[in-house]
């Protein structure tokens, strides 16, 4: 999920902002200043030595893939990398299709009006000229940066959710609509999408909880038991009354959810009450996912790291990651 994606994996963080490279914004930058530039851009290019003999330098396009940006322009593209590995892009694609059909009917209201072209765009550039950034966007000093200038960081992926609910983005879904006036989604349409999603992430989290505590009870402490009866020593930090903590820890998150889940059922709460108990549901979710099952995982970490091969029952980390598959050895001599 994006909760451990974004800012890390070659993901962006989770400010919106948007790299352009250094040749398109120069241009830009130039035609906001009302400076004379050329009627269209062309693209630079630049050449790429890779410093070896018998391989020519080549040109490439100046505009640079840059992985650590949300919304990077790659040539004669914009790329929108912030997705969940695991979600579905239909969604994300009505917001961004909504997001540029309300600038475009903005931009065209002022031309019929009878504003120059150059003038609305010049406008746009100069009101949204903080939103380019073309460092690095997982410096330290990028979070202060866009703090400065006003932009969103969200790295909750469940406030990101409640905020599709917010009045300016229901306001834009409503005011697009077809020619029947059928907007792309009315207040309840987007209400129900954000209590699925909140609940979607919720049950996700339960289940990989699940899952965890099945292993730890099911592996990680008889291995640690019968390795303490083999006179091994466990770590400080991850003794087995540290790893049974954890299990009560695990089931104890998952009944507030629980309970959680029993209050909205038996409440006929209207939509807005429903995104408020959901989101409360998904808040203990990411707490018990990014909290108390990160800690878990350390202290089976630590076990693994002790218990002989013999006695130990999962797939170890040796294994998972250079076991040949096809010749069934890890191919170290």
């Amino acid at each position: 999920g994006n909760d451990f994606r974004l800012g890390a994996c070659e993901a962006p963080p989770a400010i919106v902002s948007t790299y352009l490279g250094k040749s398109l914004t120069d241009y830009l930058d130039s035609f906001r200043k009302g400076e004379k530039v050329a009627e269209s851009y062309t693209a630079a290019s630049v050449e790429l030595d890779l410093g070896i003999g018998n391989i020519p330098a080549c040109k490439i396009p100046a505009e640079d893939r840059n992985r650590t940006s949300p919304l990077p322009y790659g040539g004669h593209r914009f790329e929108f990398r912030a997705v969940g590995s695991s979600q579905n892009v239909s969604l994300v694609n009505t917001v961004l299709c909504s997001i540029l059909a309300s600038t475009f009917s903005e931009f065209n209201v002022k031309i019929k009006g009878g504003a120059k072209p150059a003038d609305v765009a010049r406008e746009a550039l100069n009101a949204h000229w903080r939103i380019i950034f073309n460092g690095n966007g997982y410096s330290e000093e990028w979070p202060k940066d866009a703090a400065s200038r006003g932009l969103w960081n969200m790295p909750s992926c469940v406030d990101a959710i409640v905020r599709m609910a917010a009045p300016e983005n229901v306001a834009l879904f409503g005011g697009l609509q077809d020619a029947q006036g059928k907007p792309v989604m009315s207040a309840p349409e987007v209400e129900a999408r954000v209590v699925v999603m909140l609940e979607q992430y919720t049950a996700i989290v339960e289940m990989e909880a699940l899952t965890m505590a099945d292993m730890i009870q099911r592996h990680v402490l008889p291995s640690a038991l019968a390795a303490e009866k083999a006179g091994v020593p466990m770590p400080p930090t991850a003794s087995v009354d540290t790893l049974k903590g954890f299990v009560g820890k695990l089931n104890s998150k998952r009944e507030s959810l629980e309970h959680a889940a029993a209050a909205e059922a038996n409440g006929a709460a209207p939509m807005s009450a429903e995104i408020a108990t959901a989101r409360a549901r998904a808040t203990i979710a990411r707490e018990l996912r990014l909290e108390i099952m990160e800690e878990a995982r350390d202290v089976c970490d630590a076990i693994e790291a002790v218990v002989p091969a013999g006695l130990w029952t999962l797939a170890t980390y040796h294994e998972l990651l250079f076991l040949d598959a096809s010749h069934g050895n890890t191919g170290l001599q």
